[in-house]
């Protein structure tokens, strides 16, 4: 009995707080209180987080703002304006957690102190007005992504874009979105379905069938990647099937505080998955795959689909992954243009979520290694976060650019022609990264799966 009483008493019990700020209250409502005390605060973090390497603030680090989270929820800290700026300073990376001994989910926790925080954010209508278009109006909708394809697809191709940058009106804007809008690639409004269909055969003998999960961004400014992937999985051996309903997966609803958004878009992909018959879930982008491979961890206080949510996150996987360890060995041409005797430098750009939630940094480097003609040069800290996170790089221009700089440093190093990644966030950052910090070098940013695809021997029409 002694024995169990003392057990009792060392698990980590929760503040009872009778006067603390509101925000207080719904932090230590919404916190997993068990993480905050796992923690440590041993500093393995440290050199890990991009945000404390370029400042060497405490509290920019995960194990500093653990320490603020813990103070607010226990009553003993105001959350001032400095503690939320704390929580938005961070990249969300999660490049803590591979490195952290006890085994901490941070990213569980910067996210349910994100979506506490907005539920007291104070905005004017204006912001207020630009959240709700993009969280609730334009990303869980399909048809309403496809029309903002269209209108982009329109001001890209019409000379309308012409017309804007020659007036001046793009000085109207922040630098960091006139540099943005520089480097979009062309939007449409047919995504894979539209160019492809819902069903894919394999070519040659069938090794497993497969359903691709297409995204929202990628969709409409990367479809053709979309398409890419699918061709290569089905050379690969894989039968392919896209299922029509499936929405946003809600990775940046999620990471800016609109929990239950994600929650609802995650349920309606399950619903949407569930019938496919499919051993694998595939995803091409590395933000997108690891927030579906938590779902489980996103419903697991929802009865109705916990189960559900479980039997899905166990079959995400990354297409590269699934590419180097499930299919069939891909036939690669010797050089993908000019001679045969001339090769092709590539580096490679992890994808933070990719490899930190997802433990998929291997699979990549294989398959560019496979391929014949090209030499394949490790940058240095291709580990470390690019600065995109997502619309970090929009929201938090100043710390992403001093990152971003940095990493382009170790890119223009290796003297690749090629700066391949796994995320459309990645890829629109490091094709900003070449075109402020490139030193005209000619390198290209490009995604994995297009690299790979323009070099098949003999790609499929």
């Amino acid at each position: 009995m002694a024995e169990a009483k003392a057990a009792a008493s060392a698990v980590p019990k929760k503040p009872a707080i009778d006067h603390a700020h509101p925000l207080s209250r719904t932090l230590l409502a919404k916190l997993d209180y068990d993480q905050l005390t796992n923690c440590m605060r041993c500093g393995f973090c440290l050199p890990a987080c991009p945000t404390f390497r370029e400042t060497g603030v405490e509290p920019e680090s995960p194990r500093g703002r653990i320490a603020l989270m813990k103070a607010v929820a226990d009553g003993l800290m105001e959350p001032d304006q400095a503690f939320r700026d704390q929580m938005d300073h961070c990249l969300g990376c999660r490049a803590c957690e591979p490195v952290c001994p006890a085994d901490v989910k941070y990213g569980q926790l910067i996210e349910q102190a994100r979506d506490a925080i907005e539920d007291h954010a104070e905005r004017g209508i204006a912001a207020r007005g630009v959240r709700r278009l993009l969280f609730q109006g334009i990303f869980p909708s399909r048809r309403r992504l496809r029309l903002l394809g269209k209108a982009l697809a329109f001001y890209q191709k019409s000379g309308l874009r012409r017309l804007v940058r020659s007036s001046g009106m793009m000085k109207l804007f922040p630098e960091h979105l006139r540099e943005m809008e520089s480097i979009l690639p062309e939007a449409t409004g047919r995504g894979v379905i539209e160019r492809i269909g819902t069903f894919y055969p394999a070519n040659k003998e069938k090794v497993a069938r497969v359903a691709l999960f297409r995204g929202c961004v990628m969709d409409v400014l990367f479809a053709e990647t979309n398409v890419h992937t699918v061709k290569l999985l089905a050379e690969a051996g894989f039968e392919v099937v896209i299922p029509r309903d499936q929405v946003c997966c809600g990775a940046l609803h999620a990471h800016s505080g609109e929990l239950e958004t994600a929650r609802d878009l995650a349920r309606r992909n399950l619903e949407a998955f569930k019938d496919a018959g499919i051993d694998y879930i595939v995803s091409n982008a590395g933000g997108c795959g690891a927030l579906l491979a938590e779902y489980d961890h996103l419903l697991q206080q929802d009865p109705s689909y916990r189960e559900l949510a479980a039997s899905f996150s166990s079959r995400v996987i990354d297409v590269s992954r699934l590419l180097a360890e499930r299919g069939r060995l891909l036939d690669f041409a010797e050089t993908g243009a000019g001679s045969a005797a001339e090769t092709t430098t590539v580096t490679y750009q992890d994808s933070c979520h990719l490899r930190n939630v997802m433990g998929s940094s291997d699979a990549p480097r294989h398959l560019m290694k496979r391929v014949a003609g090209v030499t394949f040069a490790e940058m240095r800290e291709a580990d470390r976060c690019c600065g995109s996170a997502g619309i970090y790089n929009v929201t938090q221009p100043e710390m992403a650019g001093q990152i971003l700089e940095h990493k382009m440093e170790h890119a223009n190093a290796t003297k690749a022609r090629y700066l391949l990644t796994s995320n459309p966030g990645c890829l629109l950052q490091m094709r900003l990264g070449v075109m402020k910090h490139g030193n005209g070098s000619g390198m290209e940013a490009m995604h994995i799966v297009d690299f790979l695809y323009g070099r098949l021997s003999g790609p499929p029409d």
